[in-house]
């Protein structure tokens, strides 16, 4: 029944990326080149700005108490179970995908991290040299050849577009954990697992996104750009060390690889001409 269902949802998933990559128009360009295909800036901007208002007085608040609270070593326990609890949205779309490779290297890590790593908690995978991965629908349907479309601000849940959107929708609705906990009416259970992730993965990102806001002339065209950049190297499988501009909208495939520099995000952008 699960696989039955999940297959009718993939298969509703791809209608609606072929429905989003053919109604997709052509990404105007701006003075530097950058093809931003924003043209729903004016509403995306006023959501931007609302969510950094939540940001400010919300997220980033809970998200300190977060990193004062716990000490390290717990809230890396926290961040590999909860990578754990995601292995089979990454093993499907690594399927999906035909990245067989990293398909075994899934299954590998969530054998080791479930037996010896205490359910997950400790990521004992990578020091047997099988490194995570992050993977998601999202960057399955970008492999499938379906166009991102244009760029969209999500109420709290941050930069988007349509394409990616579909993938989070899906991979929550193809998630075996939100499967078992919607079919035993415990929805909290889900809310509390995506909540705990999205702070988690703030915390990460606290003082690269400050660094980001105090150098940055256009702070909206910088978060848009640098989306892009972390989207487009996860859709090549690349290693990257951008910052999530997305931390609480993010995938919970998401790799956690972040670095305190800011010298490769681009730091200055014009904005967009209307």
């Amino acid at each position: 029944m699960l696989f039955r269902r999940s297959s009718l949802f993939v298969a509703g998933v791809v209608a609606l990326g072929l429905a989003m990559s053919g109604c997709a128009a052509p990404a105007p360009t701006a003075a530097g080149g950058e093809a931003f295909n924003d043209p729903l800036e004016d509403t995306n901007r006023a959501i931007f700005g609302v969510n950094q208002a939540i940001d400010r007085n919300v997220l980033l608040p809970v998200a300190k108490t977060y990193r004062t609270v716990l000490i390290p070593p717990m809230r890396q326990a926290f961040h590999d179970f909860m990578q754990n609890l995601n292995a089979p949205v990454v093993f499907m779309n690594d399927m999906l995908q035909g990245q067989f490779g990293l398909a075994a290297n899934t299954v590998g890590r969530v054998l080791i991290n479930t037996s010896m790593g205490m359910g997950g908690m400790f990521d004992f995978a990578t020091q047997f040299g099988i490194p995570y991965h992050s993977n998601d629908l999202g960057i399955t349907l970008a492999t499938w050849g379906f166009d991102e479309g244009p760029y969209l601000v999500l109420p709290v849940l941050g930069p988007s577009n349509p394409r990616d959107l579909a993938g989070q929708i899906g991979d929550g609705l193809a998630d075996p954990g939100d499967y078992v906990a919607s079919a035993h009416h415990r929805l909290w259970a889900s809310m509390a697992r995506a909540l705990t992730s999205g702070i988690d993965e703030r915390s990460r990102n606290i003082e690269s996104l400050e660094d980001i806001e105090r150098t940055s002339l256009d702070f909206y065209a910088t978060i848009r750009s640098l989306y892009r950049q972390r989207r487009a190297a996860q859709i090549r499988h690349e290693e990257q060390n951008l910052p999530n501009p997305a931390p609480i909208g993010a995938n919970r495939g998401t790799s956690p690889g972040i670095s305190n520099s800011v010298a490769t995000v681009p730091q200055q952008h014009q904005v967009s001409a209307k």
